[in-house]
């Protein structure tokens, strides 16, 4: 592919990234769709909106970029949790080192790399795209040396930075740690694979054992409940009532009948609700007790060391962990025996690795794509259409990306089922895991498979000979960089512009107010999507590190795309996305290896390039930076991990004796005995503006207390629309009431 047909997909991708740009500053200011922009918001404000007419609601802004750069990191911890923090730190590294490389590369190596041979060259539109990447190089040649200076310096200041960035998320975290003073996980241990009793029951069988071995420090404990419906009614009962809960005094007659409404396509009715009897009989049997159970502790250290240590000597009885938090548990996988997790893994372990060949199908698909040679062979009907230029740059320069993007769109959702079934405990290992294996299979097939297999799969026995591994990739590399670039801009560009869009969102919202008709808000709030973000970001990182010194053009296309980002996942933290749960920082140890292997792949390849250079001394230059690389990295494993694998017994000691010396303790264990109920209580739903009509004996209504002055005042402070705070909307009301006070005297006047 030449420059024309880069440019013609970097054209592409700009006119798409300003189009939806422009879209968002006016979309997120029109009140009908402030539920998809500012959900988070709202949701905790839990206040109905008006619908001013405003002219600024139809006129493009800045404003939202300027919110989100002001914002701080404090904020964002504050708002967002700290994965959002671990998150937001990935792309401020990314810039720093991206930001060096770019000046590096861009203005040091592209010259050389493009003035390597003595040849002629063309214009630069119709010039190739390898004559730009070290391809393009002599053998021999004296300049390689500054190529492998850059490399030294990138290795080292990405490596300092890492260092930096991985103390200040350790101080994060233990600092997160210590400000949940009040958090009951603290206190509590999951406890599974409880041996099953003929004689008594599960929850017995708990008591006896801790109360024998850990009787100084056992308080209490809960058995897990296979609840089944009454898990689901209970949920449906909090559901329903988060929809409705910004309503205060609400009034709610027994009397009153299902209200239907008719759908505008085919007229068919549907009940909006149905009133339930209040007296119902539960159907099915008390619920079975599981082998599990939340065991719970008089301090924080004694549950560390339970969970920590082993409990019998049959390591499959008694399995004990740290209890996630009330809002993280995934109850489902609670109920299964402990003894099928092995089994499971191996199964979404193989259903992974199935999963993988089989995308090597459209990837190989791809791939030929870029190649016009073999496709017009191939095809020979698209001879005549290929001839056009245009056509030529659509197809090699756009069409190849956007066909594997459409293809991964399949495979977070598919992970995360695996992810799932392997038997997770809490939501967040469920995404975490999914993060992973989505990460695992974009590396290997966005990144490995394009650059091994070429344009047909027979060409993957490369990986039959290990030892030829590095050769094939500094060969493959710099010739696959096109292809790389153009993915950074439609997966990278043109993503964050749907990202920032909400198009799932807006879509449903349009098809819920206009098609479905209904009125009433709907809470469809989500979490953010860690598992699919985090996985993107650190390809793309990978995508930067291999290629800034083989192929620098890359880079100033990469660096846009991570400051675009870095301005629209905090706009989309601040407003769209309510954290629900939180790992505490668990993901910057994949984003930290991620990065590692980067670094280390890019030496190796850069080792094979000097090696096919004949470079000698370049390549002896390289072998030790490796060295270093690793040797990094097992410090910063036995310095810096362990603090994300648990929690320092020396902290919890502290906790402990802060809350004892305070009087803080007794207050924490009567809050632990019903802090892991299964089924939700109610204490969360205060009912105290809520009022039911009934009717008595004489036909006379009955109802609570009266409220209607409250509900009006509440009904005046409605809020106005977020990005309308600064205007003055009252002042304009009530001036444009007096205008027409004003005309209606004159018209009185002029009709007397």
């Amino acid at each position: 592919m030449n420059v024309g047909g880069l440019l013609t997909s970097a054209g592409i991708n700009i006119g798409l990234c300003v189009l939806f740009l422009s879209l968002y500053s006016i979309l997120r200011k029109q009140p009908q769709n402030v539920k998809v922009y500012f959900g988070r918001r709202i949701a905790e404000e839990h206040n109905r909106l008006r619908e001013a007419f405003i002219l600024e609601r139809f006129v493009p802004s800045t404003s939202w970029i300027v919110k989100s750069l002001r914002c701080t990191e404090d904020e964002i911890l504050a708002t967002a949790g700290l994965d959002a923090v671990v998150f937001n730190r990935i792309l401020v590294f990314s810039m720093r080192i991206f930001s060096l490389a770019a000046i590096l590369c861009v203005f040091g190596v592209l010259p050389l790399n493009y003035f390597g041979q003595d040849m002629h060259h063309v214009r630069i539109p119709k010039a190739s795209l390898e004559t730009f990447t070290i391809g393009n190089v002599q053998e021999r040649s004296r300049w390689l040396w500054v190529h492998c200076v850059v490399l030294y310096i990138i290795s080292a200041v990405a490596s300092l930075l890492l260092y930096l960035e991985y103390k200040h998320i350790a101080r994060l975290r233990l600092c997160h740690v210590s400000r949940a003073t009040s958090n009951p996980s603290h206190f509590s241990v999951l406890v599974r694979g409880i041996p099953k009793s003929s004689e008594e029951s599960f929850s017995s069988t708990v008591e006896s054992f801790f109360t024998k071995y850990h009787a100084s420090s056992y308080l209490s404990h809960q058995v897990v409940y296979k609840v089944g419906k009454l898990q689901k009614i209970v949920s449906s009962a909090k559901k329903a009532y988060r929809k409705s809960k910004h309503f205060k005094a609400t009034t709610v007659d027994q009397r009153c009948k299902s209200v239907t409404y008719r759908c505008c396509f085919c007229g068919a009715s549907s009940n909006s609700f149905q009133l339930l009897p209040i007296e119902f009989e539960q159907e099915g049997e008390k619920p079975d007790e599981c082998g599990s159970a939340f065991v719970f502790f008089k301090t924080r250290y004694a549950a560390l060391i339970v969970a920590e240590v082993l409990q019998t000597s049959n390591p499959m009885r008694w399995v004990t962990s740290l209890a996630p938090e009330r809002d993280d548990i995934y109850w489902s996988n609670l109920w299964l025996p402990y003894k099928q997790l092995w089994i499971r893994h191996i199964a979404t372990l193989l259903g992974s690795i199935v999963f993988m060949f089989v995308f090597l199908i459209p990837v190989t698909f791809i791939q030929g794509l870029t190649q016009l040679e073999q496709l017009q062979q191939r095809l020979p009907f698209l001879r005549g259409i290929l001839k056009k230029k245009y056509m030529t740059q659509l197809i090699t320069g756009y069409l190849p990306s956007v066909i594997l993007q459409i293809f991964l769109y399949t495979v977070p959702p598919t992970m995360m089922l695996f992810s799932t079934l392997e038997g997770p405990i809490s939501h967040s290992e469920r995404k975490r895991s999914a993060c992973c294996k989505v990460l695992y299979f974009t590396i290997w097939n966005v990144f490995f498979v394009n650059v091994l297999s070429g344009s047909a799969i027979s060409q993957l026995n490369a990986l039959s000979s290990p030892k030829d591994i590095p050769m094939q990739l500094a060969r493959a590399v710099p010739v696959q960089a096109t292809f790389f670039t153009t993915y950074v801009l439609t997966s990278g560009w043109a993503s964050l512009s749907s990202e920032l869009m909400q198009l799932f969102g807006l879509t449903w919202n349009f098809i819920r107010r206009y098609i479905l008709r209904m009125k009433e808000d709907s809470d469809f709030v989500f979490s953010f999507p860690y598992h699919t973000e985090v996985p993107k970001v650190l390809l793309f990182g990978l995508l930067g590190f291999t290629c800034s010194v083989l192929a620098p053009l890359i880079l100033p296309f990469l660096l846009l795309y991570f400051f675009l980002s870095y301005v629209v996942y905090r706009n989309q933290f601040l407003n769209v996305y309510c954290t629900k749960y939180d790992t505490g920082g668990l993901y910057w140890p994949i984003a930290h290896n991620t990065t590692i292997f980067s670094i280390v792949l890019t030496q190796i390849i850069c080792l094979g390039v000097f090696g096919l250079k004949e470079s000698p001394v370049a390549a002896g230059f390289t072998v030790p930076l490796i060295i270093f690389t690793l040797l990094f990295n097992q410090y910063c494993r036995k310095r810096l991990l362990p603090l994300f694998k648990t929690v320092p017994a020396q902290n919890l000691i502290d906790m402990d004796t802060e809350d004892q010396q305070a009087g803080r303790m007794e207050d924490l264990h009567q809050r632990l005995h019903s802090a892991y109920f299964q089924s939700p209580d109610t204490d969360d739903i205060p009912l105290e503006g809520v009022h039911t009509v009934g009717r008595n004996a004489d036909g006379s209504g009955t109802s609570g207390e009266s409220s209607s002055k409250e509900s009006a005042d509440e009904a005046r402070s409605d809020l106005s629309h977020p990005t309308l705070d600064g205007l003055p909307v009252s002042q304009l009301r009530n001036a444009v009431r007096s205008l027409t006070f004003i005309m209606r005297l004159q018209k009185r006047g002029l009709s007397e």
